[in-house]
Protein backbone atom coordinates (compact mmCIF):
# COMPACT_ATOMS: atom_id res chain seq x y z
CA UNK A 1 0.00 0.00 0.00
CA UNK A 2 0.92 3.63 -0.84
CA UNK A 3 0.01 6.38 1.26
CA UNK A 4 0.31 9.99 0.88
CA UNK A 5 0.34 12.66 3.20
CA UNK A 6 0.88 16.02 2.01
CA UNK A 7 0.38 19.42 1.94
CA UNK A 8 -1.21 20.02 -2.01
CA UNK A 9 -4.74 21.22 -0.55
CA UNK A 10 -8.12 19.85 -1.08
CA UNK A 11 -8.59 21.89 -3.36
CA UNK A 12 -6.85 21.89 -7.82
CA UNK A 13 -4.54 19.08 -9.78
CA UNK A 14 -1.87 18.08 -7.28
CA UNK A 15 -3.25 14.94 -5.50
CA UNK A 16 -4.42 13.62 -8.68
CA UNK A 17 -1.76 14.21 -10.77
CA UNK A 18 0.42 12.24 -8.06
CA UNK A 19 -2.07 9.75 -8.23
CA UNK A 20 -1.90 9.28 -12.11
CA UNK A 21 1.76 9.03 -11.59
CA UNK A 22 1.09 6.00 -9.04
CA UNK A 23 -1.82 4.39 -10.96
CA UNK A 24 0.44 4.45 -13.84
CA UNK A 25 3.58 3.26 -12.53
CA UNK A 26 2.19 0.54 -9.64
CA UNK A 27 -1.64 -0.22 -10.79
CA UNK A 28 -1.87 -2.91 -8.57
CA UNK A 29 -0.83 -1.24 -5.17
CA UNK A 30 -3.47 0.33 -3.37
CA UNK A 31 -3.26 4.14 -3.03
CA UNK A 32 -4.82 5.51 0.42
CA UNK A 33 -4.32 9.63 0.62
CA UNK A 34 -4.05 10.21 4.62
CA UNK A 35 -3.63 13.98 4.34
CA UNK A 36 -3.76 16.42 1.75
CA UNK A 37 -4.51 19.54 3.40
CA UNK A 38 -1.06 19.56 6.25
CA UNK A 39 0.24 23.21 7.33
CA UNK A 40 1.74 24.17 3.57
CA UNK A 41 5.46 24.28 3.44
CA UNK A 42 5.79 23.85 7.31
CA UNK A 43 7.80 20.68 8.17
CA UNK A 44 7.70 21.02 11.96
CA UNK A 45 3.56 20.22 12.48
CA UNK A 46 3.85 17.88 9.60
CA UNK A 47 6.94 15.75 11.09
CA UNK A 48 4.35 14.84 14.62
CA UNK A 49 1.23 14.53 12.88
CA UNK A 50 3.66 11.91 10.52
CA UNK A 51 4.99 10.09 13.59
CA UNK A 52 1.52 9.70 14.66
CA UNK A 53 -0.50 8.43 11.83
CA UNK A 54 1.73 6.66 10.00
CA UNK A 55 2.22 3.98 12.94
CA UNK A 56 -1.44 2.37 12.48
CA UNK A 57 -0.31 1.45 9.14
CA UNK A 58 1.10 -1.93 8.40
CA UNK A 59 5.03 -2.64 7.92
CA UNK A 60 5.28 -2.67 4.28
CA UNK A 61 3.64 0.36 3.53
CA UNK A 62 5.11 3.11 1.93
CA UNK A 63 4.25 6.34 2.73
CA UNK A 64 4.82 9.13 -0.22
CA UNK A 65 5.54 12.54 2.23
CA UNK A 66 5.75 15.57 1.04
CA UNK A 67 5.82 19.04 2.03
CA UNK A 68 8.75 20.38 0.95
CA UNK A 69 9.08 24.14 1.44
CA UNK A 70 12.75 23.55 -0.37
CA UNK A 71 11.07 22.05 -3.99
CA UNK A 72 14.13 22.95 -6.31
CA UNK A 73 16.99 23.54 -3.87
CA UNK A 74 19.65 21.52 -3.35
CA UNK A 75 17.85 19.76 -0.35
CA UNK A 76 18.65 15.83 -0.61
CA UNK A 77 15.43 13.54 -1.52
CA UNK A 78 15.51 10.32 1.06
CA UNK A 79 13.65 6.87 1.69
CA UNK A 80 13.90 6.10 5.17
CA UNK A 81 13.16 3.04 6.48
CA UNK A 82 11.91 3.14 10.09
CA UNK A 83 10.52 -0.13 11.48
CA UNK A 84 9.29 -1.48 8.60
CA UNK A 85 7.91 1.37 6.94
CA UNK A 86 9.14 2.76 3.97
CA UNK A 87 9.19 6.77 3.81
CA UNK A 88 10.10 8.77 0.57
CA UNK A 89 10.11 12.80 0.39
CA UNK A 90 12.33 15.72 1.28
CA UNK A 91 15.25 15.96 3.49
CA UNK A 92 13.94 19.02 5.12
CA UNK A 93 12.76 17.27 9.07
CA UNK A 94 10.20 16.10 8.08
CA UNK A 95 11.19 12.25 9.14
CA UNK A 96 12.74 13.23 12.34
CA UNK A 97 10.21 12.51 15.32
CA UNK A 98 9.73 8.81 12.89
CA UNK A 99 13.02 8.55 12.89
CA UNK A 100 13.62 9.46 16.63
CA UNK A 101 10.72 7.10 17.85
CA UNK A 102 11.81 3.82 15.62
CA UNK A 103 13.58 1.20 16.87
CA UNK A 104 15.22 0.21 13.68
CA UNK A 105 15.50 2.71 11.04
CA UNK A 106 17.88 3.53 7.97
CA UNK A 107 18.59 6.60 5.36
CA UNK A 108 19.13 6.26 1.93
CA UNK A 109 19.86 9.30 -0.77
CA UNK A 110 17.64 9.06 -3.87
CA UNK A 111 20.37 10.15 -6.32
CA UNK A 112 18.49 8.91 -9.54
CA UNK A 113 16.51 12.32 -11.64
CA UNK A 114 14.04 11.87 -14.05
CA UNK A 115 14.58 13.18 -17.65
CA UNK A 116 12.01 15.50 -17.16
CA UNK A 117 11.83 17.22 -13.52
CA UNK A 118 10.20 20.36 -12.90
CA UNK A 119 11.83 22.92 -10.55
CA UNK A 120 8.52 23.01 -8.48
CA UNK A 121 6.52 19.86 -8.31
CA UNK A 122 9.00 16.93 -7.19
CA UNK A 123 6.32 14.79 -5.56
CA UNK A 124 4.89 13.94 -8.91
CA UNK A 125 8.07 14.21 -10.73
CA UNK A 126 10.47 12.41 -8.13
CA UNK A 127 9.29 11.38 -5.67
CA UNK A 128 6.29 9.26 -6.95
CA UNK A 129 8.25 7.36 -9.28
CA UNK A 130 10.96 6.69 -6.69
CA UNK A 131 7.84 5.26 -4.43
CA UNK A 132 6.78 2.96 -7.23
CA UNK A 133 10.87 1.74 -8.27
CA UNK A 134 10.91 0.59 -4.39
CA UNK A 135 7.64 -0.60 -4.00
CA UNK A 136 6.43 -2.55 -6.93
CA UNK A 137 9.01 -3.23 -9.92
CA UNK A 138 12.26 -4.37 -8.14
CA UNK A 139 13.82 -4.67 -11.59
CA UNK A 140 13.72 -0.97 -11.42
CA UNK A 141 16.42 0.61 -9.30
CA UNK A 142 16.22 3.87 -7.71
CA UNK A 143 19.90 4.74 -7.29
CA UNK A 144 20.30 5.44 -3.74
CA UNK A 145 22.94 5.53 -1.53
CA UNK A 146 23.11 4.66 2.25
CA UNK A 147 23.66 8.02 4.34
CA UNK A 148 24.16 8.80 7.84
CA UNK A 149 23.52 12.22 7.98
CA UNK A 150 19.83 13.99 7.37
CA UNK A 151 18.70 17.36 8.13
CA UNK A 152 17.47 17.61 11.79
CA UNK A 153 13.95 19.78 12.65
CA UNK A 154 15.17 22.45 14.83
CA UNK A 155 13.42 23.42 17.56
CA UNK A 156 11.50 20.50 18.56
CA UNK A 157 10.56 20.03 22.16
CA UNK A 158 8.56 17.63 24.18
CA UNK A 159 6.00 20.59 24.81
CA UNK A 160 5.63 21.32 21.16
CA UNK A 161 2.29 19.78 21.50
CA UNK A 162 0.87 21.50 24.32
CA UNK A 163 1.71 24.89 21.90
CA UNK A 164 -0.49 23.54 18.94
CA UNK A 165 -1.73 27.37 19.16
CA UNK A 166 2.10 28.72 17.87
CA UNK A 167 1.51 25.66 15.08
CA UNK A 168 -1.30 27.45 13.63
CA UNK A 169 -3.92 25.03 15.43
CA UNK A 170 -2.77 21.71 13.01
CA UNK A 171 -1.82 19.57 16.18
CA UNK A 172 -5.21 20.97 18.00
CA UNK A 173 -7.37 20.16 15.14
CA UNK A 174 -5.21 16.52 15.12
CA UNK A 175 -5.90 15.70 18.85
CA UNK A 176 -5.48 12.11 18.47
CA UNK A 177 -0.92 12.62 18.80
CA UNK A 178 0.88 10.78 21.54
CA UNK A 179 3.63 12.60 22.96
CA UNK A 180 7.33 11.79 22.18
Amino acid sequence: MIVLFTDFGLEGPYTGQVAAVLQQEAPAVPVISLFADLPPGEAKPAAYLLAAYAKWFPTGTVLLCVVDPGVGSDRRALTVEADGRLYVGPDNGLFEIVLRRAAHAGIWQITWRPAALSASFHGRDLFAPAVCSRRSMPNRSVNSSQIAGRSPLPQITRTLCLRSVSLGGWLSRYAQISPM
